[in-house]
């Protein structure tokens, strides 16, 4: 049975404009490779309505799981939430459980719990909390979406909280091999082995270390044999490599 699948949604103009370095899409790739369900796309929007919207329909009617990050917090541009709610045909508003979280939260800071800290408890009918133990503020889930905070440890957080209740497959098993030669020069080799193999996946790399050219060459599938057979293979082509 294939491993499920995913995507994942960045949200925000600060990515699109070099405000912010985008890690989240990095760090959710990793975490779901090892739980063994295949990221399949990564895809990064502005703040807009309705190309959020469109994305979200487009990418959780494709996947088994969509991911989002940004646009929860409590400004005018934090508009997720809404689109969420418009792309899955639900409604909107403060919900009691999300409101006593942050009211909770907020009385132990000493912090006003202004509309505007209030408006992060606006959630979707029909949504389930996602949990946030590093600022309270909850992200939520509707449907087969999840949707995250941008800012990497609340998002990281909210990750940990929602992987236990997912069903994954075969973890990513990967192997590398470093040789200090160019891509170019590896590549009619490292294809015919390719070629052998189909069943699993093979890449190369190339960097450049101190002015001379390098490739890894990389070896990933879910069937640990078959790893460990075509990394002995690589190494057997080239066995200079480390």
């Amino acid at each position: 049975m294939p491993n499920p699948t995913a995507a994942a949604l960045i949200i925000g103009d600060e990515i699109l404009t070099g405000r912010t370095r985008e890690g989240n899409g990095h760090f959710l790739a990793g975490v779901l490779a090892q739980t063994g369900i295949d990221l399949k796309e990564i895809r990064v929007i502005g703040d807009d309505h309705a190309t959020i919207v469109a994305a979200v329909r487009e990418l959780a009617a494709g996947h088994d799981h969509l991911f989002t990050s940004g646009g929860i917090g409590p400004t005018h541009d934090d508009i997720t939430a809404d689109a969420v709610a418009d792309a899955f045909g639900a409604t909107i508003s403060i919900r009691d459980d999300a409101y006593a979280i942050l009211a909770a939260h907020y009385a132990t800071t000493g912090m006003e719990f202004n509309a505007a800290r209030q408006r992060m408890a606006r959630i979707p009918a029909g949504a389930r909390l996602i949990d946030n133990p590093v600022s309270a503020a909850p992200g939520f889930s509707l449907g087969n979406t999840y949707v995250m905070a941008g800012v990497p440890n609340i998002f990281q957080a909210m990750v940990a909280s929602v992987l236990p209740t997912l069903t994954g497959g075969k973890p990513l098993i990967s192997l590398s091999l470093r040789v200090m030669q160019a891509e170019s020069s590896v590549a009619q080799a490292f294809g015919a082995l390719a070629a052998r193999m189909p069943d699993i996946s093979m890449g190369s790399y190339p960097f450049v270390k101190d002015g001379a050219y390098g490739t890894n060459l990389v070896v990933r599938g879910t069937d640990a044999a078959r790893v460990e057979a075509g990394h002995a293979q690589l190494r057997a082509l080239f066995p200079e490599g480390q």
